[in-house]
């Protein structure tokens, strides 16, 4: 944790920079652990393949892109390798900004998967996208200069 007197630490004007609260500082906890240790179990799964496959065969364009991705060869040691990667940041609270944008398009491309080709999981990507946006704002001070509409290099 940098030092609140530092200039490079601190956040936009008038956003505070953690959440404040006790409340607030729990529910970030269990945000991170609720999203984080689900995505080391899901990525080591990449590597290990210790989860059966769901007993019921995907919807036909759900096969075929997983199939796709597959014959790849190199996307889903990627998907598995980032997926723990983002899990093991957010459960050791380190670098948690840039283990959430690693994970954006993760979950974007799983909620759309899951409205376009498997609706069946839809309601699991639901809660992981809202942990996920939950914990973006929580860490939003880390974001304002992403967002700012010009750029000056001092």
């Amino acid at each position: 944790m940098s030092h609140p007197s530092s200039p490079s630490s601190s956040p936009a004007p008038g956003v505070p920079s953690r959440p404040s609260g006790r409340l607030a500082r729990i529910a970030a906890v269990a945000a991170r652990l609720l999203l984080g240790l689900p995505l080391i179990v899901f990525g080591l799964n990449g590597f290990l393949n210790f989860i059966p496959p769901p007993p019921e065969p995907l919807a036909e364009g759900a096969t075929a892109f997983a199939k796709a991705l597959l014959d790849t060869g190199y996307m889903m040691p990627l998907i598995g390798g980032t997926q723990l990667l983002v899990g093991v940041l957010l459960v050791v609270n380190r670098f948690v900004p840039l283990a959430l944008v690693l994970f954006t398009p993760f979950i974007v491309n799983a909620v759309a998967f899951h409205l376009a080709l498997e609706p069946t999981g839809l309601v699991p990507a639901l809660v992981f996208l809202g942990l996920h946006l939950g914990l973006a704002w929580c860490h939003r001070a880390a974001y304002a200069p992403l967002l700012r509409a010009s750029f000056s290099a001092d």
